[in-house]
């Protein structure tokens, strides 16, 4: 049988895998993301094999050209992988070797294995996933940023156990968003920490004879170190379980905004209203006008939590060493990659189109007694009672009130019964302190609802944005410049071919 017909690893076996086989084992459907990454991580490989000496300066050439070839074949779809193959890394030496024989194609994958070359692929991929992640976090902070400074003092009614607590305003609802976000980029930033250490030379599990340099590797791939234990290399996912930890976390922040949003735009609430372009109707109903898009984010979120539970069920069963198992690790990550981008994708523009309404916040507020702690605070500082005593008389005062089908803003009946506890309030000073306005302007503490604090968490909120985008740049061009530097070391290559 001619060689290229066989598989590449067919060398012990009598016949070829079975078109059963051949279906149920191969990874082409997830792996045609990594194609890219296998050619770059290849052509490292086969520079610091050169490098040091293994191969000649000849094979070099020769596979450089081949590897530059298909990267150039893939990227105007004359490339694509063949099921029958395996997965990527099978279908990218078989290329070379069918070009370039097997004399030069063959010598390729000298010291590594597709063990450490898998993880050189899913680590390359998984770093430039999460910058995008991050990037699309920061739109989104910024869409939630630009309702904060236009809404500091626009006044709602906050809520605990779902109802209404004390006053706060839209624009602190809004950067209580931002600073939910700064700890996702914070887990996502430690997830790409341990995605972007090399595997590359841990081989099949217990590193090689041959005198690899895996710095020279560590360097090239833009990596910041390099995974030293090579059955840790192999045996180790806990990489991508961080990474999907951090994505379930930012879509549970994602799913409870997507609550709000829902129920605020009831008819019932009336709080917010949805841009026609984000909002779906009813095929039977005509007056619909359904909040979808939050919908869908909130549904999907547990595709996203499935893909972390996946994994790890995956790994908690499994002995050191590599085992066919890992090949279902990319999958689910995949789709929740996909799942995370296509949320930060459309929430910003949905968050930037939506009207809220002012009107209906403010009527809301006043309708339930939310300023019911500013009047017994009131009654700690300038009556002074002790807080139990004065939460117990406002508590009573409201029950009162409720009795009778009334609020807060029946001025004279507030007062008269505040009267009966010997509590003497003029109306004057009592529509100030119940007043959610000035309940917002009183809350000024630390972190508190006031405008004057919201428009300091504004500020300091954006300088950290500023400096995660800052890093994420940093990020990019570390890894920019390592993939130009293994394009300069190609071009010099080739050019030498030529002369």
């Amino acid at each position: 049988m001619n060689i290229f017909k066989k598989n590449l690893w067919g060398g012990r076996f009598s016949t070829n895998p079975s078109t059963e086989t051949i279906a149920f084992t191969h990874s082409i459907d997830a792996d045609s993301r990594l194609i890219g990454y296998d050619i770059w991580g290849s052509q490292v490989h086969a520079i610091m094999l050169e490098r040091q000496k293994i191969i000649s300066k000849t094979d070099l050439r020769v596979i450089l050209h081949w590897l530059c070839k298909v990267e150039e074949d893939y990227q105007n779809g004359n490339f694509t992988l063949d099921p029958n193959k395996e997965d990527v890394h099978m279908n990218v030496e078989s290329y070379l070797i069918e070009n370039a024989g097997s004399e030069f194609g063959g010598k390729l994958h000298t010291a590594r294995s597709r063990n450490d070359q898998v993880l050189v692929d899913a680590h390359l991929y998984i770093r430039d996933e999460i910058r995008n992640i991050q990037r699309g976090i920061i739109t989104l902070s910024d869409a939630f940023l630009n309702i904060a400074k236009e809404h500091a003092d626009t006044v709602m009614p906050g809520y605990t156990h779902t109802q209404h607590a004390q006053p706060i305003s839209l624009g602190f609802w809004a950067t209580a968003y931002v600073s939910m976000f700064l700890r996702d980029q914070n887990r996502l930033q430690a997830a790409y920490s341990l995605a972007n250490m090399n595997p590359l030379g841990a081989c099949a599990l217990a590193g090689t004879s041959f005198p690899i340099d895996r710095d020279l590797t560590t360097r090239l791939l833009g990596f910041d170190s390099t995974h030293e234990h090579a059955l840790d290399v192999i045996s180790g996912r806990d990489f991508i379980a961080e990474t999907l930890f951090a994505l379930s976390l930012l879509m549970a922040n994602l799913s409870r905004l997507s609550e709000e949003i829902i129920y605020w735009t009831t008819y019932e609430f009336g709080i917010a209203v949805l841009d026609d372009a984000y909002s779906s109707g009813s095929s039977i109903m005509p007056q619909k006008k359904n909040a979808d898009i939050a919908e869908l984010t909130r549904g999907r979120t547990g595709r996203v939590y499935g893909a972390l539970f996946d994994l790890l069920t995956n790994l908690k069963g499994l002995p050191l060493g590599y085992n066919r198992d890992f090949q279902e690790d990319k999958p689910p990550l995949w789709e929740a990659f996909d799942i995370v981008n296509d949320c930060l994708t459309v929430l910003p523009q949905l968050l930037r189109t939506t009207k809220f309404n002012k009107e209906r916040m403010l009527e809301l507020t006043d309708a339930n007694f939310a300023t019911a702690t500013e009047l017994a605070n009131y009654l700690v500082k300038e009556h002074q009672r002790s807080f139990r005593d004065s939460h117990e008389i406002v508590g009573w005062l409201v029950g009162e009130l409720i009795k009778q089908g009334k609020s807060f803003l029946d001025w004279d009946l507030t007062h008269t019964l505040l009267k009966q506890k010997d509590i003497h309030i003029s109306i004057l000073q009592l529509q100030q302190i119940l007043d959610a306005r000035c309940a917002l302007q009183n809350n000024k503490s630390l972190g508190g609802t006031s405008p004057a604090e919201v428009n300091r968490m504004i500020e300091t909120l954006e300088r950290q944005i500023n400096e995660i985008a800052t890093t994420i740049n940093n990020c990019q061009a570390q890894v920019d410049n390592a993939h130009n530097e293994t394009l300069r070391i190609i071009n010099v290559s080739l050019i030498n071919q030529n002369k």
